[in-house]
């Protein structure tokens, strides 16, 4: 997994949600114009990977698999 998908991930675990909204994601980035290409970039992946589904609108939610990612990656440190 790239670095900018594992840090968005991450994101979910970091804010206690199963749900997010874009424009969060943005904003815990830096908001600055290439942080938000790697989030888009990074929700792509994630998507592609089977880790994150849309929910509508801005709104991404992990999947059963995106929390076996996550908790693995808690039980690996």
């Amino acid at each position: 997994m790239r670095q900018h998908s594992a840090h968005v991930l991450k994101m979910f675990s970091e804010m206690q949600r199963e749900r997010l909204d874009l424009h969060v994601m943005f904003e815990s980035s830096g908001n600055d114009p290439t942080a938000r290409a790697q989030v888009l970039d990074a929700v792509d992946d994630l998507v592609r990977e089977g880790l994150l589904q849309s929910a509508g609108g801005d709104f991404y939610v992990l999947t059963d698999k995106g929390k076996q990612a996550l908790a693995s990656s808690k039980r690996a440190k």
